[in-house]
């Protein structure tokens, strides 16, 4: 009695290995993978992997994908992904250039200006806003020497747009302009600049301003200025 069990249960298995087979490689069949790159390049599996469920009755169909070799990605405020270098935090560092200031009495004075800059910017996603202090020291004659140009302290706010690793923005705020024998005065500015990442925390730019001080201390000297300077900051 147990040989022919054992017998008839080995037919059983032998008429069942076919039908077992078959859906076995049905199953194979199903999970498949797309092409992959072996270089720097990104790699990605969109195929479907098809799992049947106790009753064969329901199917999960993953997607898998995955990308190689990405920038640095920043997430914006409302969520979203933009890509380029995180601009959030403070920088410091300095500015040279040249500065042309032009008086209602004898014409432009023009010089070398330069100092030092501090600030804070908060990156937003694709956008950049942010505030800072310049001071410029300067030894700029001006209407002819009736007096001499010698510092200029900026209160900056900015807004900018990224691209890549740049940085293109609109600037403006208050100025204080101090002289030898006219005193100081105060007034605006706006300007645009880029800056871009250099390495990894510190940043190269350059940079135009528009000054203009109206009458100068109430002398009756109307005095404007120009400024093109290249910055450079540490950034933390």
């Amino acid at each position: 009695m147990k040989l022919k069990a054992h017998l008839l249960a080995s037919a059983l298995l032998i008429s069942a290995a076919p039908a077992f087979a078959q859906s076995a490689n049905n199953e194979v069949g199903a999970l498949s993978f797309g092409s992959s790159s072996a270089g720097l390049g990104s790699v990605a599996t969109e195929d479907a992997l098809s799992f049947p469920n106790a009753n064969n009755s329901a199917k999960a169909s993953p997607r898998l994908s995955f990308a190689g070799n990405q920038n640095t990605v920043s997430r914006n405020a409302g969520g979203g992904l933009g890509t380029g270098r995180d601009w959030t935090g403070f920088y410091v560092g300095g500015q040279v250039g040249y500065a042309s200031v032009d008086t209602s009495l004898a014409g432009n004075d023009e010089d070398i200006i330069g100092g030092i800059i501090a600030g804070y910017d908060f990156d937003l996603g694709n956008v950049v806003v942010g505030g800072g202090l310049d001071y410029d020291f300067a030894d700029i004659s001006l209407a002819g020497g009736v007096a001499d140009l010698e510092n200029v302290f900026r209160v900056r706010g900015r807004v900018g747009y990224k691209i890549g690793d740049g940085l293109i923005y609109a600037a403006g705020g208050y100025a204080l302009a101090d002289t030898d024998t006219l005193g100081s005065d105060d007034g605006y500015f706006i300007g645009a600049g880029y800056e871009h990442f250099v390495t990894q925390n510190f940043t190269l730019g350059g940079e135009v301003l528009y000054h203009d001080f109206g009458s100068f201390n109430s002398t009756g000297v109307n005095v404007d200025a120009t400024t093109v300077q290249i910055r450079g900051t540490f950034r933390f």
